[in-house]
């Protein structure tokens, strides 16, 4: 084996290394359909052994390359710095997408985000904030106080999945990164044990801390302005300066309107980029097709035994999931009104005339493709 060898053995070797280190953990044409977890986990977390490893071998060789042709030289040492900072410094999750750098929330008054535009709605011991999907849709994360708890904001744009936690391992806050994606889902990996989290339920997949759920908080999807009636002191999330030109102005993504392969919606009912609702209740799951949602605008049944209702406001775009008292009790939605018997409750489970209230239950819009693949039993309606 000559040196001149050992020197395009380790190029190449670091060239297909980083290639392949950025491969599963993005969505590259056939990388988010098959269960790489493990393998994408063993490159990164060893990847300076890889490295090494291969920078050990091309200098090990250089000398007699450079001697032998300086032009190959110098190609295959451009072309293996231009491949490790591609891929390590412009396509790498957390180098193009990133945290607020200034964290902005006022009230309705001062406010500057459309009230037609969704939001990610948490509301803690009276205190209520809203979080645009057109804003944390880039950030992917956004870290809060809301009333007494610390909560991490999250949103992947590629499965349509909000979902609000709070941000602790063993009890201690934890500090959380982008770090790609698995099956179409945003990860993130915790600074302290370097495990990988999904973003769809905030499961540690895989690392020290593999089958760790991060608490999850309840919170609600729907528009603006239907948050501010019912919550009219809310604060409301503002853009930060920093990443304006990287936040969704036009709304097409929110609307279904995105002719992006990765962020696109179906317009037709069950397929890959279709809207359903998706409902966990003690391992039981179910989807509803967002379409028969909006025909129906009330939908009444059972999941895990007990009787829920799930209904859709008259803007089309705010949906709220409530447990119906028993299974005999029937509602009627009207005027963004449910009425059962004697009874009319606004749509935070409010009676108007007692003081009843629905037991809300937590319920997403998620591209079809991402419900199914992390609920793989779940029920269709």
């Amino acid at each position: 084996m000559t040196m001149k060898f050992l020197f395009f053995i380790g190029i190449v070797g670091i060239i297909l290394f980083e290639i392949l280190n950025v491969f599963f953990i993005m969505p590259m044409p056939g990388s988010q359909s098959i269960n790489s977890i493990e393998l994408a986990f063993f490159l990164y977390t060893n990847r300076w052994i890889f490295r090494f490893g291969f920078l050990i071998l091309s200098v090990a060789g250089a000398y007699h390359t450079f001697v032998f042709n300086k032009m190959i030289f110098f190609f295959a040492l451009a072309i293996s710095i231009t491949t490790f900072y591609v891929l390590n410094f412009v396509m790498a999750a957390d180098a193009m997408f990133y945290q607020p750098k200034s964290l902005l929330l006022v009230e309705a008054k001062s406010n500057k985000i459309p009230l037609d535009r969704l939001i990610i709605g948490v509301n803690i011991e009276g205190e209520s904030k809203a979080y645009p999907i057109s804003l944390i849709g880039y950030h992917h994360q956004v870290r809060d106080k809301v009333g007494d708890k610390e909560i991490m904001v999250t949103y992947c744009t590629v499965c349509r999945t909000g979902r609000v936690f709070e941000p602790k391992v063993n009890g201690k806050l934890e500090v959380f990164r982008l770090v790609g994606m698995d099956h179409f889902n945003a990860m993130f990996e915790d600074k302290t044990t370097k495990s990988w989290w999904r973003q769809a339920n905030g499961e540690a997949l895989i690392g020290p801390l593999k089958g760790t759920l991060l608490p999850e908080i309840q919170a609600q999807q729907m528009s603006l302005a239907m948050w501010l009636k019912l919550y009219p002191n809310s604060k409301i999330m503002q853009p930060d300066p920093e990443f304006k030109e990287n936040y969704d102005s036009t709304g097409k993504y929110e609307t279904g309107k995105s002719k992006k392969e990765l962020t696109g919606t179906d317009s037709l009912s069950w397929k890959r980029k279709s809207w359903v609702v998706g409902i966990e209740i003690a391992h039981k799951s179910i989807a509803i097709d967002w379409n028969r949602l909006k025909k129906e605008r009330i939908i009444q049944l059972e999941l895990a035994n007990k009787p829920i209702l799930l209904v859709l406001a008259n803007d089309n775009r705010s949906f709220f999931a409530f447990e119906r008292p028993n299974k005999q009790s029937s509602f009627v939605f009207k005027g963004n009104k449910l009425f059962e018997n004697n009874q009319v409750y606004n749509l935070k489970g409010q009676a108007l005339s007692s003081n009843l209230t629905l037991k809300p239950i937590a319920a997403h819009q998620e591209f079809w493709h991402s419900w199914e693949t992390f609920h793989p039993n779940t029920a269709k309606y």
